[in-house]
């Protein structure tokens, strides 16, 4: 059931215990625009049901959709209610329901109709007045980024996005962060013209899943892995992040973007930084930020980007026992199209615990399987005790962070093989969030609408992070759209083009196979 709690500004220095146990939000209202799209039907909306079902908001909470749809509250309540028939992740109560349901409004309208934005005002005070909201909303930017600047103007004229008289005012905006530096750099200026700095959450949903934080936790809360986590003793890292669908229907969001722009730029840099960074004085936002920041700021690129990057296209033909359709025959797609499906890049990062290790990212779709997973290669040990041994018959330690689907970390050593010769292989140690933790996960939603409930930003990037990682991408994608030909093909259900293996050849190395 709700709690009530009055957190006002936590502060993230607390001890950690406080910290778990008063993790509740204080009253406040969610504000959801472009609550009739697929993002808010089938993550925002089941997030904050769960939220409630698990104690996490208060009796006072709010929710206040905003969209076209010629809809009252009762006809928006229901749909709601199915969305999180369909998605939620704990079970249903109708107790629970029944709390929640009477904060939920609609207000109808577009982002131009002043009129709505009116009718949003008086919504809100009406929250505040019946509810005891305290005049806190956060306003989720569920839109394509081209709607921002209008909707935080309109936010702006008409009062909403002042924070005044103890109340808070915070806006919420999903990525794409822009489309390069500049676009990113107007954006910003946009959306911080309205909200201050510390009013600005970028949600990046990466950065809310379990097995991200586990990160921070696996390389600073253990002994065992610092010490070896440096150019001593790492060979070269690899971030992959593959998917085994096709643009599914995306080919207006889709054309234009690609996997370098689409995913690179923000998941995998993302999980970059968190690989290399160093340990932060706190989890306090600007010490954790900072860290990150350095790192994207030594990152530093090939002189030759032709022969350390690659690019593909997926093909048609048979992934899974069924037929597919290649990217270019995609329905609303040039067939002319120079948009990738698949980026792999090499990159280096100019600093002494990591220099020359070289970070290898890729991000594809149409390939063997959906994993996301950091994989952190260690150099071979010198082989002088089992000189009867080929150099190759030893494989290379490595720490396998498993971010999705099949949550955990493996590490993965020589053993001797049972047997009168001394015979090594290598062998696996597995952890697994399923087999370790009776509490399911929660999803990352979760986790970031608490987040911002609360006023606590360590895992959303600042706008620094953002123009760091376009820095990185830009002269990729500058150097792709000099090419005249298109990405090079590749089987649906492989691995990516031959060049993405040529990358790493030309360094005496090999992707893993996931």
């Amino acid at each position: 059931m709700f709690q009530e709690q009055d957190n006002g500004s936590a502060s993230p220095l607390r001890d950690p215990r406080d910290r778990r146990l008063n993790r509740i939000a204080g009253p406040s209202s969610l504000v959801i625009f472009g609550v009739t799209g697929d993002l808010a039907r089938k993550k925002l909306i089941p997030a904050v049901y769960d939220l409630a079902n698990r104690g996490l908001l208060p009796p006072s909470f709010s929710l206040v959709g905003f969209g076209r749809r010629e809809w009252s509250d009762d006809d928006f309540a229901g749909y709601v209610k199915d969305a999180v028939q369909a998605g939620s992740r704990t079970k249903f109560s109708q107790s629970v329901w029944d709390q929640l349901v009477e904060g939920i409004r609609f207000v109808q309208g577009g982002f131009d109709d002043h009129d709505a934005f009116d009718r949003l005002r008086g919504t809100l005070q009406e929250m505040d007045e019946k509810r005891g909201t305290r005049g806190n909303v956060a306003f989720y930017l569920s839109v394509p980024p081209k709607s921002f600047e209008q909707v935080c103007q309109q936010l702006s004229s008409h009062g909403l996005a002042e924070s005044s008289d103890g109340r808070w005012r915070r806006v919420v905006i999903e990525k794409p962060f822009g489309h390069d530096l500049q676009s990113a750099r107007d954006l910003n200026a946009v959306v911080e013209s309205v909200f201050p700095a510390d009013s600005v959450f970028r949600i990046d949903h990466y950065l809310g899943k379990e097995t991200v934080q586990n990160i921070l936790a696996l390389r600073f809360a253990n002994q065992l892995f610092e010490p070896i986590w440096n150019a001593n003793y790492v060979d070269h890292v690899q971030i992959t992040m593959a998917e085994d669908i096709g643009i599914g229907g995306r080919a207006g969001y889709y054309d234009g973007v690609g996997a370098a722009r689409d995913v690179i730029q923000n998941h995998l840099l993302q999980l970059l930084a968190l690989t290399a960074m160093e340990e932060p004085i706190s989890f306090d936002a600007a010490h954790l930020r900072a860290e990150k920041e350095k790192v994207l700021a030594a990152v530093r690129l090939p002189e030759d980007l032709s022969r350390h990057s690659a690019r593909g296209q997926y093909t048609g033909g048979w992934q899974g026992g069924e037929k597919v359709t290649g990217f270019l025959e995609e329905e609303g797609f040039n067939p002319d199209s120079r948009t990738e499906t698949f980026a792999a890049v090499r990159l280096d990062i100019n600093t002494r615990r990591w220099a020359g290790v070289p970070f290898y990212l890729r991000a594809g779709k149409r390939l063997g399987r959906r994993v996301t997973e950091i994989a952190v290669v260690f150099k071979r040990a010198p082989n002088l005790l089992f000189r009867d041994h080929a150099e190759d018959d030893f494989g290379q330690n490595a720490v396998v962070i498993r971010v999705q689907p099949d949550e955990g970390a493996t590490i993965r050593f020589g053993s001797k093989v049972p047997g009168t010769q001394m015979e090594v292989r290598d062998v696996s140690m597995d952890f697994g969030y399923g087999h370790s933790f009776t509490e399911s996960s929660p999803e990352a939603y979760e986790r970031l609408i608490l987040d911002v409930l609360l006023g606590e930003p360590p895992l959303f990037p600042r706008h620094q992070e953002v123009e760091l990682s376009w820095k990185i991408v830009d002269p990729f994608e500058e150097y792709w759209a000099s090419l005249d030909e298109q990405p090079e093909p590749y089987a649906p259900g492989s691995w990516g083009p031959a060049s993405a293996d040529e990358l790493l050849a030309r360094d005496g190395r090999t992707w893993r196979r996931p």
